[in-house]
C-alpha cells in the first residue's frame, strides 16, 4: 500500500498539471482581461469535489480521499476544498459559521496577498 503522504503528493502533481493544462486551454479560448481560466478551474474543481465526495461517502471509499480529494482536486484547485467545507457547515446548520468562513477566507486571503506584495516589492525594489 502506498503511504498517505505519497498518495497526496502524487495526486497533487496530477492535479497541478491538470490545472495548468485546463487554465492554458481556457485562457487561449477567451479574450484577456478577466481571469476566466482561474474561474473555470475553480468551478470545475468544485463540481468534481461534489461528485467525488458523494461517491467516496456513498461507497465507503474513504481510503481514496487522500489521493483524490486532497491530492488531485487540491492540486487542481484548493477552492474545491473551500467549497466543500462551506457546504458542510451549511448542511450541519451552521449557516452563520459558513458566512463567516467565506467572508474571512476571501478578505483575509486577499489582504494577506496585498501585504505580501507590499513587503515583497519593498525587498526587491
Amino acid at each position: 500500500m502506498i503511504p498517505t503522504l505519497l498518495q497526496v503528493a502524487l495526486g497533487g502533481a496530477i492535479g497541478a498539471a491538470m490545472r495548468w493544462s485546463v487554465g492554458l486551454a481556457v485562457a487561449r479560448a477567451w479574450a484577456p482581461g478577466f481571469p476566466v481560466a482561474t474561474l473555470s478551474v475553480n468551478v470545475l474543481g468544485g463540481f468534481a469535489m461534489g461528485i467525488v465526495a458523494a461517491v467516496i461517502a456513498g461507497r465507503d471509499m474513504g481510503h481514496m480521499a487522500p489521493f483524490l480529494m486532497v491530492g488531485v482536486l487540491g492540486g487542481f484547485t484548493t477552492f474545491s476544498a473551500f467549497s466543500l467545507e462551506t457546504i458542510t457547515l451549511i448542511e450541519r446548520g451552521a449557516v452563520g459559521h459558513a458566512v463567516l468562513y467565506v467572508g474571512l477566507s476571501v478578505f483575509l486571503s486577499v489582504g494577506a496577498l496585498a501585504v505580501g506584495l507590499w513587503l515583497g516589492r519593498g525587498w526587491v525594489l
